[in-house]
């Protein structure tokens, strides 16, 4: 996703996994393989009435487990469970602490069992029921990180994968956009509709939703195979139209620099999404403003279609580790920038997006794999967007564009429906590149901050002497670039190697004048200088 605004303790040597206790211990023992979601929605109250269907297998015999869903509270909001059949046979449950505890008739590893869980509430979050900015009434879900468990009962975490299938029942003055293709839409009475849609490829619970409003929707034509369509608001539909239009060649760069898209169609929806996008697979929601007639937000849209691959099919394994989505979809974003609009637009961006960690480590001062913090709203930050993007730039230059390239494509083609941690995109790149990544990643995913460097230097006949210095704590190992100017106006372009808190470097020059170093004159490296 995409915030629009105008205002580690982490040991590589772990095998992927970094989880929550509560989590690992139902990993251990469930693995959720579908959803079944039947959903009503009325236009006389916020209440929702639903049954979701939910098939799992079970990795041992256990007495009871537990599922994420918000209880009813004083409020009166939240979801209030009826009845629950384990393949038909009734069970008995209890709700608690946002964790509904179903008690199976016996179960046998590794055979599927199906609990029907018919259930009734307001939704205190995750499924948005409010109005348009035109004042129309709308529902749409947004559940990132773990906000789905607020509407249908689930394993509420980006690692375990489960397809999904809806049932909506709506008046039927609405339309319904969700997850995977459709399968069915049927007028079940003068008033009311029932569409239905499905999934043919696992999720996580962050990306599973459902759009209902009214809409203006456009059927752009495919690319490579891929449905691609725009769906906004009636009274926007010209501009909504426009703004979109550019999704199929966004699709196009994305799918021949990366690889086959995942899913099986690409929709962009104008919604009530709290962010600037939310990249939901297949059906992408943007924030209603959005919509201009401008095309003010073609790096938005290519952000959140870049993480239909990176985020949506290889995600990451707990959240912790978002920058291997947001990251990648900042940085890819940056590349694509870099094909459309050219160099220099690509290196301003690689600018402003170093400003913003720079501005943001003098308020707070954590690694991007933040292991520490259970905020994970707070996890939407420089850190894990643009220091992630730079550190995706500066590892392009270490191991090389085209091993770059080959890294990332065999990077998703791996982890493609799976899920991954800091540590397996490691190893991966460092098999392509035949390169050892472990400091590279350490020191600048793991530990806080980056290079702040002082430098002096004197120039005679023609050697120049100079001198840098690392003023933070932390030591960091790094080439930095430095753009010589002679006094004939002149210049070229040295590199040197830094590895120790302060070291004398002496660089063979033309017999001529020195004029002006510059530092990183290419844009290559995440730091600043101190006078």
């Amino acid at each position: 996703m995409k915030i629009i605004s105008k205002i580690l303790i982490f040991f590589f040597g772990f095998n992927s996994i970094l989880f929550a206790q509560t989590y690992q211990n139902r990993f251990n023992t469930l693995d959720v393989q579908h959803y079944k979601l039947h959903l009503e929605v009325n236009d006389t109250t916020n209440v929702i009435n639903a049954t979701m269907e939910v098939s799992i297998k079970f990795k041992k015999s256990v007495n009871s487990f537990d599922l994420d869903l918000v209880s009813k509270d004083s409020t009166e909001m939240g979801m209030q469970v009826d009845s629950i059949y384990q393949n038909n046979i009734l069970v008995s449950f209890t709700q608690k602490n946002n964790k509904l505890t179903i008690e199976p008739q016996h179960v046998f590893p590794r055979l599927p069992y199906t609990y029907k869980i018919k259930y009734s509430g307001i939704p205190k979050d995750g499924l948005v029921i409010s109005k348009n900015l035109y004042g129309d009434r709308t529902y749409f879900g947004d559940n990132w990180p773990n906000r789905a468990h607020n509407w249908f009962p689930c394993v509420d975490h980006p690692s375990d994968k489960a397809t999904i299938e809806y049932i909506i029942n709506a008046p039927n003055h609405y339309q319904v956009i969700a997850n995977g293709f459709q399968v069915e839409e049927t007028n079940l009475t003068n008033n009311l509709k029932q569409y239905h849609w499905k999934t043919a490829t696992p999720l996580p619970t962050k990306v599973m939703v459902v759009g209902i409003a009214k809409f203006a929707v456009q059927n752009i034509g495919e690319t490579h195979n891929i449905p691609v369509s725009t769906w906004v608001y009636p009274q926007t539909k010209e501009d909504g139209f426009y703004d979109f239009s550019i999704a199929k060649e966004i699709l196009d760069f994305f799918i021949e620099n990366v690889g086959e898209y995942p899913f099986l169609k690409l929709a962009n929806v104008q919604s009530k999404t709290r962010f600037g996008g939310m990249e939901n697979a297949g059906n992408i929601f943007y924030f209603e403003k959005s919509v201009t007639g401008k095309q003010e937000h073609k790096d938005l849209i290519a952000h959140e279609i870049a993480h239909q691959w990176f985020g949506n099919s290889a995600s990451e394994i707990d959240w912790p580790h978002l920058w291997l989505s947001e990251g990648f979809a900042t940085y890819l974003t940056d590349l694509y920038i870099l094909k459309s609009d050219g160099e220099a637009a690509f290196k301003q961006r690689l600018k402003e997006e170093r400003n913003k960690v720079l501005n943001f480590y003098k308020k707070q001062q954590t690694p991007v794999i933040d292991t520490k913090t259970t905020n994970y709203m707070g996890l939407l930050n420089p850190n894990s967007y643009q220091k992630g993007a730079w550190v995706l730039h500066m590892l392009k230059n270490k191991v090389g564009v085209e091993n770059f390239w080959k890294g990332i494509k065999t990077y998703y083609d791996f982890y493609k429906f799976k899920n991954a941690s800091t540590n397996d995109f490691k190893n991966l790149m460092a098999q392509v590149s035949g390169k050892n990544l472990d400091i590279f990643f350490s020191q600048w995913l793991q530990k806080t901050g980056q290079p702040k460097i002082n430098s002096s230097w004197i120039h005679g006949s023609d050697k120049l002497r100079i001198i840098v210095e690392q003023k933070q704590n932390t030591i960091f190992q790094f080439p930095l670039d430095l753009e010589i100017t002679y006094s004939d106006g002149t210049s070229e372009i040295k590199t040197i190697e830094i590895t120790s808190k302060k070291e004398p470097f002496v660089i063979t020059t033309k017999l001529m004048d020195v004029k002006e170093i510059k530092y990183d004159p290419n844009i290559n490296l995440l730091f600043e200088i101190i006078e």
